[in-house]
Formats: C-alpha cells, structure tokens, sequence
C-alpha cells in the first residue's frame, strides 16, 4: 500500500508526503519549519518521521525550507545536480544528487525522477513504484509533454497540476511577463491542459486524483473541480483539491 498527503500546494509553498511502511518520504518543503511541524502535525507525521525529502527544483515555493527541514529531522536531501546548484547548497554527506531519467531505491520504494519542462535549472517530478502498484506526483510544468506522458501512464495514484483558468488568466492583473511566463510552456498547466494529460493517462486505472497548485489569483476549485470531472466523471476513483492553508486528507492505493 502507497499513501500520499498534500501538506500545502500553491505559490505559497508546497509539501507532499508519501508513505509507505516505515517510509515517509517528503517531496520538497516551500515553508518554514514552524509551519512545516504545524502542517506535520495536521497530517499526523512528527518531524522525526521524515525519512527522506526530494527536491523538484529550486523555485522558494519548492525549495526554501528544504535545508531547516533536513537539518531539524536528519533526513537526507536528494535532488538533481542542476537543483542542487539553483538552491545554491552543497550536498551533505548523508545527502545525494539524483540524475534524472535514472531510477533509485529508496526506503522500500523504486523513485523514478522524471524531466519535466518548467523554467528551473534541472526540474524532475516523481513516480513512485512499489511492486505493481505507481504513484505520480506530478505539478510544475507547462506542457504535457509527450515523454511526461509516457512517464506517467499506468499510475494508481496521481497528484496532479492544475494551476490555473486560461481566461482568468488573460484578464487578471498580472503583469503581461508574468502572464507569458506562467501560461507558456516552461510554466504551469491550464485546467484544460491538465485534463488533457489526465485523459492520456489512463484515467480508468487511478484510484485516486489529487489536483494541486491551483493558482489563487487565477483559478477557482469549482473551475478546477469542473475540468478534472470532464475526465473523470465515468470512473469510481476518488477526487479531492489539494489547499494551500493546509494538509489534505491521507489517500491511499493498494
């Protein structure tokens, strides 16, 4: 059994949880410590318990409390050589630099790191193996790209991005770069293009589906909520919105 957790998703930090055993896995830390112990403890999980944090990228919603988490619970840090170099940290001893496209045991666990396009240095997003079972983690990125595709096909569990509303967007009050950067292709997926990608996923096989950083400028849940429904609406698997406030309900896949 895989279990996953969202202990915050949007611009303003972001944190997952993936347990399996006596495994607990943290995918990246965009909080401080005291937030990241509070949202722990919302999740039932003591800092102690961590026992690895993979690093997506440097962006500080990914990466900023990284180094204080790692340091607070004496969990390893891995990440790829480019995240390494855009957190402008050096690997500890007990730390790792991870190559994407290479998978790796850890902790009773097969991670496979996969290249996403997105405007960071070196970014990866997860999978997950364990025996037949594959959990995705998959946010930051600004296409669906046909490799992510194929990356990602076949999971039972899925965080997935969807960001943000191409017309709220368009008409909001970010500054026209700002605009181009998050809607082009190194950027973050639209409603639409997330449902896209989940529609090339074998979406019947998910027995879950997280959607996650949705954009509270430029999005709504209910807009969210609409688009992942036109994918999923003839399948039993459960649905839920990560928040950013807070952490998710535990999901779990067996």
């Amino acid at each position: 059994m895989l279990r996953f957790c969202s202990l915050g998703s949007g611009s303003r930090g972001n944190g997952t949880l993936v347990s399996s055993g006596d495994a607990c896995v943290l995918i990246d830390c965009g909080f401080s410590l005291r937030d990241l112990e509070r949202r722990l403890g919302l999740a039932g999980v003591a800092l102690t318990d961590i026992t690895a944090i993979l690093v997506t990228h440097e962006h500080a919603d990914h990466a900023q409390g990284v180094m204080r988490a790692a340091r607070a619970s004496g969990a390893a840090v891995l990440a790829t050589a480019g995240t390494w170099r855009g957190m402008r940290a050096q690997p500890r001893a007990v730390d790792r630099v991870i190559v994407a496209e290479e998978a790796f045991p850890l902790a009773g666990l097969d991670v496979l790191p996969v290249t996403v396009p997105h405007d960071a240095r070196e970014p990866v997003q997860f999978v997950f193996e364990q025996q037949s079972l594959r959990l995705g983690v998959l946010t930051d990125l600004g296409h669906p790209s046909q490799h992510v595709v194929d990356r990602f096909r076949g999971c039972d569990g899925l965080l997935l991005e969807y960001n943000h509303d191409a017309d709220m967007l368009r008409t909001g009050s970010y500054p026209p770069a700002l605009k181009r950067r998050v809607g082009g292709d190194f950027g973050h997926l639209a409603n639409a293009q997330a449902s896209a990608l989940l529609a090339a996923l074998q979406p019947e096989r998910l027995q879950v589906v997280l959607a996650g950083h949705l954009s509270e400028q430029n999005n709504t849940r209910e807009l969210a909520s609409q688009s992942l429904e036109e994918v999923m609406a003839d399948f039993s698997s459960r649905r839920a919105l990560a928040d950013q406030q807070g952490a998710s309900d535990w999901f779990e896949v067996c």
